[in-house]
Formats: structure tokens, C-alpha cells, sequence
């Protein structure tokens, strides 16, 4: 799945940097499902207090599923959609993800939801072709 990139930002992309902005931008419209839930997470960690939001819900179809990877599997869409939300993100099989505050990187809750261990705990059988 590849992101649907303006005619303009890719010149602009051709001369040189372009704002983060007008990526995260493309990412929103190219990926709405996976911008929606990462947004819902951001603003659930926000209002809360606990040290993580995450979803357990699979996306409704494998187009979701497609776009929820393609965001984080991206080092720079995930990384720019960390900083414009002001979150950590984490990943377990195909629809997991977590948000966690910045400064949790590293931490307690962080490390367990990223361990191995946690990885292997997650799975199922319904994983397995994710």
C-alpha cells in the first residue's frame, strides 16, 4: 500500500525537505484508517491517566489491516505520526498498537509491552496469516 503523493509535494520532495505538516497530511488521506485509530489512542492517552491506550479490535477489512501496516512499518510515517500526536508508539501482530506518553520509551510498562514475551503471549491462532 503506498501513500497518495501530490504532484506538488513531490516536486517539492525533488528540491529538497518538505514540512512535516503537509506528510502527515498525505498520511491522513492515504491511510484514514490507521491515522484515525493512532488519533483515538493519542486522544484516549491524553484524557487519561493510564500509562498506555492500545487497540484490540482487528480492523473491519484487509484494506484497514494493509494501511494500520503500512503506517508502522514505516520509519518515517511512524515516526512522524509519533511526533505530530506527541506519543510512543508500539506494535504487536497485525492490528495491536499502543500509545504510549514520549518519555515512556524504555520504561517499566514500555519494555513489558514490547518484550518478546508479550509478543509471544499475544498470539492466537486468528494471528497467524494477519
Amino acid at each position: 500500500m503506498s501513500l497518495d503523493v501530490s504532484p506538488k509535494l513531490l516536486a517539492e520532495a525533488e528540491h529538497g525537505d518538505i514540512r512535516e505538516e503537509d506528510f502527515v497530511a498525505t498520511v491522513r488521506t492515504s491511510l484514514p484508517y490507521a491515522y484515525d485509530l493512532i488519533a483515538s489512542l493519542a486522544a484516549g492517552l491524553k484524557d487519561g491517566t493510564a500509562e498506555f491506550t492500545d487497540n484490540q479490535t482487528p480492523p473491519p477489512s484487509e484494506q484497514e489491516r494493509g494501511q494500520l501496516l503500512r503506517a508502522l512499518a514505516s520509519d518515517a510515517i511512524r515516526g512522524s505520526l509519533e511526533r505530530h500526536f506527541g506519543v510512543t508508539l508500539a506494535f504487536q501482530n497485525c492490528h495491536r498498537v499502543a500509545a504510549f506518553r514520549p518519555g515512556a520509551r524504555g520504561g517499566e510498562t514500555h519494555a513489558k509491552f514490547t518484550s518478546v514475551r508479550s509478543q509471544v503471549l499475544n498470539q492466537s491462532p486468528e494471528f497467524r496469516d494477519c
